[in-house]
């Protein structure tokens, strides 16, 4: 013994050694096993636990109990090779992916579907057709009801009751598997569902099946539903060693069909000699199919919303947490008039900036754009927040803090990704500015006349090239000069016809606010920016500094 394998409620994978002492599997954090979304699983749920050269299992008093193959769990059991364990959501199969390799739950055959060699051996059916003669309620030519009899309706107005019920979808997979085994009175069962074009297993009475690649071709192209009354009176199948291994008498493949989409498939076969699967049989199971196919949409559908808030809660979460690392208000500067805004397009953004003040009036302003976005950009931006403010403690050299900046980037960025950075230091007594730029756009200086300059200069994007060495710039604002230091987002802002704000459009905003504070500058961008794009949605972050030398 030597590994679990956890199937979760998304039909994912994952193996965890066997290994240590102990394995505790529950909600809480604590737990090697930990799963805190699981609804249904308690805080400490099941224990796996070494005795000797085993493994055992116990329940640890949950609240909705533990299952062993099928069974509830009453007491500390060694585990087997092959064991199925049901937690919450959850399903555990020990020793899972080697079982299957040495006793695969599913083959198909490469057969023929011939229905010219099986004769009345043979039947295919469709929802369809039993719909059309329960309603036309005639008699088949072999002298049975073609439509359902009271025995169906009745197993089928239990199958109803009993699906309605609220169920997670490992079990509701076992539940509808046995609920179609028991109406046909047959002896083994698998449900299959179609995930991304493949079927994959879901629940199973039994072990090695080899169903006909035709018979499954069958009911998932055509939705048609196939029984097989005697496997020894079809030539197609009575040679098969399979047949002749397994003792398949009689079997029955029907699809799992909601509407016209076929979402899987239900076999079952019997090696019974007595009682053979009758044509009612065939009818009962391809409708029970239909009924149990629609609550597995509905519980799916039902799983993905809960999954879906619960990502929203996080992201509303993780967008609190990010805005508390952007400043809430810019800080006090002799001399200057300071404003910042930022507005990520989802939840959590990739813009990062922030205000560094010093003695003397001076301050240092910085403006990233992390590539990308939603969370992966987020937690870039804030690992550079994080790298920031490690250097920012009153740099003498900008070129050297920005090299450093890089450098440290770079060991820690995804090949994939990459930061483009202003960095400069304004002082608000001399209007002296010193600026370092890793390929970010180049920010705007509308002087008091309205004329303008674009601070252009500067060496690449941060995070690809760790032995780059950066250069720093200077420049002077004079009382009512401003400096606007701006995201991609601003100018990049398209409007329904794809036509881009771009930066003559943010040039000519800014000077004609000039006049304004550095708070009403930035809102006059913002609104700008809005009224071109004209409601069409934001495609990238937007992220506005503005600071405007003032007479004191």
């Amino acid at each position: 013994m030597k590994e679990l394998q956890i199937l979760s409620p998304d039909g994912k994978s994952q193996m965890v050694p066997l290994a240590g002492e102990r394995l505790c599997l529950g909600r809480a954090a604590t737990a090697e096993l930990s799963y805190p979304n699981d609804s249904g699983l308690s805080r400490q749920h099941t224990l796996f636990e070494r005795d000797g050269d085993t493994w055992t299992i116990v329940d640890l008093g949950s609240k909705n109990g533990t299952t062993l193959n099928g069974q509830p769990l009453t007491a500390k059991t060694v585990l087997k090779s092959g064991d199925r364990i049901m937690a919450g959501h959850m399903i555990v199969v020990v020793d899972g992916m080697s079982a299957r390799a040495a006793n695969p739950v599913v083959i198909f055959d490469s057969s023929d579907l011939d229905e010219s060699t099986a004769g009345a051996a043979t039947v295919i059916t469709s929802l369809e057709s039993i719909m059309q003669a329960d309603e036309k309620a005639k008699p088949s030519t072999h002298g049975e009801p073609s439509g359902l009899a009271s025995t169906q309706v009745a197993a089928l107005i239990r199958a109803g009751n009993e699906l309605s019920g609220n169920r997670p979808l490992p079990e509701l997979f076992r539940f509808i598997l046995d609920l179609a085994i028991d109406a046909v009175k047959g002896a083994r069962g698998i449900l299959l569902t179609l995930e991304d074009g493949q079927l994959v297993p879901r629940a199973n009475r039994g072990e090695g099946f080899r169903i006909s690649s035709a018979v499954r071709s069958r009911v998932l192209e055509t939705g048609a539903s196939v029984l097989v009354c005697d496997t020894s009176a079809d030539e197609s199948l009575r040679e098969r060693r399979s047949i002749v291994e397994q003792n398949v008498r009689s079997l029955i493949a029907v699809p799992l069909q909601t509407g016209k989409e076929i979402i899987g498939i239900i076999y079952v076969d019997s090696p019974s000699i007595l009682r053979s699967f009758t044509r009612d049989d065939l009818n009962l199971l391809t409708v029970m199919a239909n009924v149990a196919a629609v609550r597995i949409e509905h519980t799916r559908l039902a799983e993905m919303e809960r999954v879906r808030q619960i990502m929203a809660r996080d992201l509303d979460q993780a967008a609190e947490i990010q805005q508390g690392y952007l400043p809430s208000v810019a800080p006090k500067v002799p001399g200057l008039d300071l404003a910042g805004h930022n507005a990520p397009c989802r939840t959590v953004g990739g813009d990062y900036y922030d205000f560094f003040p010093y003695q003397g009036g001076r301050v240092a302003m910085v403006l990233g754009d992390v590539s990308g976005k939603g969370m992966p950009a987020s937690l870039l931006m804030m690992g550079l927040q994080a790298r920031v403010q490690a250097l920012a403690e009153e740099p003498s050299d900008l070129a050297s803090v920005m090299t450093r900046l890089n450098r440290l980037t770079c060991a820690n960025c995804p090949a994939n990704r990459f930061i483009t950075l202003f960095f400069c230091m304004l002082d608000g007594l001399t209007g002296e500015l010193i600026w370092c730029n890793a390929g970010h756009n180049p920010p705007v200086l509308m002087r008091a006349d309205g004329k303008r300059e674009l601070l252009r200069g500067g060496g690449p994007v941060i995070g690809i090239i760790p032995e780059m060495e950066y250069s720093e710039y200077r420049n002077k604002l004079e009382p009512g000069d401003t400096l606007v230091i701006y995201s991609d987002g601003v100018t990049e802002a398209a409007n329904s016809q794809n036509d881009e704000f771009e930066t003559e459009r943010l040039a000519e905003t800014i000077r004609l606010s000039r006049h304004l504070t550095a708070s009403q500058i930035v809102e006059s961008i913002r609104m700008a920016v809005a009224a071109h794009a004209a409601g069409a949605p934001q495609s990238d972050d937007i992220t506005i500094i503005a600071a405007k030398r003032v007479l004191e």
